[in-house]
């Protein structure tokens, strides 16, 4: 039996030998990327790389075609990075983004127009104003309204709830996202802490229906199990559920909402803090129709989809790992008309300007069956 110490130092002989066969390969990409550059030819050929990887596969064992087959995929993803970049452009959206951070404003605006869903008092017109000094807010009965207020260019921004620290993603945003164009500008995470909510002089023992909207519900399961003969009603906004209990001419109804919604609408809080989780915080997006990337970006969001065969999502959280980029979220959900098909949304920790970033999304947009940008960001805590 050999010894352990004479296998090590063959290894590293023949990885010094890998490492110089290497740096031929990448050279003769460069030259591949000039002949490419001359013949306007796209960096990608799958014909070439499927010959390829079979012809390789081909020439070992059967119990080493696999990691060959991983192998020379890293190899050839390398190459048309390599060749990316050197072709300068590296696909449109690498593109797009040097372009939104040569021309990136200096400062987060102060003032705008924002559209929100809701009504006064909502959180998502506390988080509005935790992102902008003097904002003028429009409301909108509808999270639907609000992309397209930004869409059409009726709004500057929009801001909206996209997950809950309890409940988890506010899904009917995130199936929104898939139909609506538009970048995140910044995220916020405000702290959540709900009350209930009644007419003055109402008590608990009154209240037989509750109104919020279908998070706050969720957030608060224990304090509502535990009362009797109360039904509760799903409805669109927190402070929307507020205002209709002040206005209602019942007074056994109530509310689940924030405090501003006390103050605003006349109400009485007979519980306060009622979530289930004290530590409770929803995350909201700021978003605009144009890609506009704000000093101190170091998050971004992706929408991808990925073929449809074995290995496909691996070979996608791979390339994170390869460049040590941390994924913060991870959200799948069904799309729309494609049996058994998903959307992919990554959130990921990673300055904007950064090599890094840019090797990803060149990778990401020349693998993935769809990819789509979403932006770069900082959050205000």
């Amino acid at each position: 039996m050999e010894d352990l110490s004479d296998i090590r130092k063959e290894i590293d002989s023949i990885d010094t030998q890998i490492v110089e066969l290497f740096k031929r390969r990448m050279s003769c990409a460069d030259a591949v990327a000039t002949y490419k550059r001359a013949h306007n030819l796209p960096v990608l050929d799958r014909s070439r790389e499927r010959e390829l990887l079979a012809r390789r596969a081909a020439q070992v064992p059967e119990d080493m075609k696999v990691y060959t087959e991983v192998l020379f995929e890293l190899l050839m993803e390398a190459s048309r990075n390599r060749q990316g970049e050197r072709l300068g452009a590296g696909g449109d959206t690498v593109e797009k983004i040097r372009d939104a951070l040569a021309r990136s404003p200096e400062l987060f605006p102060r003032d705008a127009y924002v559209a929100c869903q809701g009504v006064e008092g909502a959180y998502q017109q506390i988080a509005t104003d935790r992102i902008f000094r003097h904002a003028n807010i429009g409301y909108f009965d509808t999270f639907d309204a609000v992309f397209r207020a930004v869409e059409e260019n009726y709004a500057d921004f929009g801001v909206l709830p996209i997950e809950n620290s309890t409940a988890g993603s506010v899904n009917q945003v995130f199936d929104l996202m898939m139909r609506h164009n538009f970048h995140i500008v910044r995220t916020c995470r405000l702290k959540i802490d709900h009350n209930l909510l009644a007419k003055p002089g109402c008590g608990l023992e009154d209240v037989r229906h509750i109104y919020s909207h279908e998070q706050a519900i969720n957030q608060c399961g224990e304090f509502l199990s535990s009362l009797r003969g109360v039904t509760v009603h799903a409805c669109e906004n927190t402070a929307m559920a507020s205002k209709m209990v002040a206005e209602s001419e019942r007074r056994d109804v109530a509310a689940l909402a924030s405090r501003a919604c006390a103050r605003i609408y006349g109400l009485d809080v007979l519980a306060s803090g009622v979530q289930d989780q004290g530590n409770n915080y929803t995350r909201f997006a700021c978003i605009s129709k144009d890609l506009v990337i704000y000093p101190g970006a170091n998050r971004s969001t992706f929408m991808l989809v990925v073929n449809h065969e074995p290995g496909a999502l691996y070979k996608v959280l791979a390339k994170f790992y390869d460049l040590d980029i941390n994924i913060i979220k991870l959200e799948s959900r069904p799309i729309p008309d494609r049996d058994f098909e998903f959307m992919f949304y990554f959130d990921i920790d990673c300055p904007a300007a950064s090599p890094e970033f840019f090797t990803l999304v060149r990778s990401l947009e020349s693998t993935c069956e769809e990819f789509r940008y979403l932006g770069s960001y900082s959050e205000v805590i």
